[in-house]
This record gives structure tokens, C-alpha cells and sequence, in this order.
């Protein structure tokens, strides 16, 4: 049987998921945890990369290397780019982009990835799974979003950066990580995935906001994620 391999950043993310993960084996490879178990009806593995593009992308591969998967889902808190977006808002990703890739000097456009181009898609089988799932479920008390999440090697604060990758990418949410995944998932042609909870939105004062909300946004997209295993 396949995996969906589950990728997190901080501890706060791992622990909201680990509480639905059920039988679960520990496998230490280098010195990253990855927990094996069940969520609903799937077979997971779950792994906390660390934070910041590089650390996601070389937990990306090693999960590639050593399981046999049949998806990869990023699942995490962001920060509100779009002004239609509040705290605890929910943004499931169709497409992801790289905001601080930049070889513009070459006659590229902002975010283009040589081999890979200005963004990357998500699986349209998993969004649309996704979609489905949210579309039947109970209503709630905060928005869901089929939208663009952008990554950077920055927790992004200014305002004035907000509103540029905001106007440049068309971009819901801002993370660092996502399309560090989505990028080594493309190159090994797994399908891919992205859920981000609204912790915090930039206006010069958001570190405090993303402590506060940490928990429950990362809660809340557990909560959806074992939705969808348990289909």
C-alpha cells in the first residue's frame, strides 16, 4: 500500500496532525523523525522538515527516497496576503509560486524556476478531491479558498511586501516552504498538494498575531486533513 506522505514545519503543526495518526511506527533516517501510522482510511507518513525552503525541500526528498507514495500534502500556517482573508481562513492551494526567485537579469519573469517556469501546479485530482470534500461537509465559520500560495526564505511582516507579491502572483497566502515541496514533487513527478491555515496577516506587528493563532490554525488543518483520509 501507498503512503501520503505529510509534510509540516514547526512542532505545533506536527503535534495537531499527530493526534489523528493512529499505530504509529517511529523511523529515524539522518536526523529526521518521520511517523508512520493511519489517519481515517490512509496509510501516512508524517514528517516536521524545519523551516525555510531548503530544509523543506531535503525532507521532501529523503520522504520521496524511503516510502513508496502515492501523494504528497504540505499542511501548515500562512500569513493573509489577500485583504479578503481573515485569521483562520483556510487556503487549499491550485497552483504555487517561489516570490523570491528572481533571475529577472536573464529576461525572466519574477519567480521563474529554469526547468520548472513561473509556477507550479497542484494535482487538479487532489484540489478537486479537496474541493469536494469541503463543498459536502458542514458549514463553517470561516472561509475556504481554492488559491495561490506564495514562498519565500522570509516570514513576511511589511506591508508594502505584502502588497507587492500580492499584486505580482495573484497570491492568497504567504508561507515558507510550500513551493520548496511542490518543486522537488514536480521534478519526481509525485502528485502534490498544499493547506494552509491564516495565522496572521503582515502589517508590521504580525510575529505576535502568528504566536497567538499558531495553535488553532494549525489545529484547524488537521482537523480538514483527517476529513480527507477518512473518505
Amino acid at each position: 500500500m501507498k503512503f501520503i506522505g505529510i509534510i509540516v514545519a514547526m512542532d505545533e503543526e506536527r503535534e495537531a496532525i499527530q493526534n489523528f495518526l493512529k499505530e504509529v511506527e517511529i523511523k529515524q533516517i539522518y536526523n529526521l523523525r518521520f511517523l508512520i501510522g493511519t489517519i481515517g482510511k490512509r496509510k501516512c507518513v508524517l514528517i516536521k522538515s524545519g523551516v525555510g525552503k531548503v530544509n523543506a525541500a531535503r525532507a521532501t526528498q529523503i520522504l520521496i527516497d524511503n516510502f513508496e507514495l502515492d501523494c504528497i500534502i504540505n499542511v501548515g500556517v500562512a500569513g493573509a496576503i489577500n485583504y479578503l482573508l481573515n485569521i483562520g481562513d483556510v487556503v487549499i492551494a491550485k497552483h504555487v509560486v517561489q516570490h523570491d526567485f528572481d533571475i529577472t537579469a536573464f529576461g525572466h519573469s519574477k519567480g521563474y524556476i529554469t526547468g520548472v517556469g513561473d509556477r507550479i501546479e497542484c494535482d487538479f485530482g487532489l484540489v478537486n478531491a479537496f474541493e469536494n470534500m469541503i463543498k459536502s461537509g458542514e458549514e463553517k465559520n470561516y472561509q475556504t479558498k481554492i488559491g495561490i500560495v506564495a514562498s519565500g526564505d522570509i516570514f513576511c511582516t511589511e506591508v508594502e511586501m505584502k502588497n507587492k507579491i500580492n499584486a505580482k502572483f495573484d497570491a492568497d497566502v504567504v508561507d515558507m516552504e510550500c513551493a520548496a515541496i511542490a518543486q522537488v514533487a514536480y521534478l519526481d513527478n509525485i502528485p502534490f498538494i498544499s493547506m494552509r491555515c491564516i495565522s496572521d496577516i503582515p502589517n508590521n506587528n504580525n510575529a505576535k498575531t502568528f504566536d497567538e493563532n499558531l495553535e488553532l490554525a494549525s489545529k484547524r488543518c488537521a482537523i480538514l486533513l483527517h476529513d480527507f483520509c477518512s473518505q
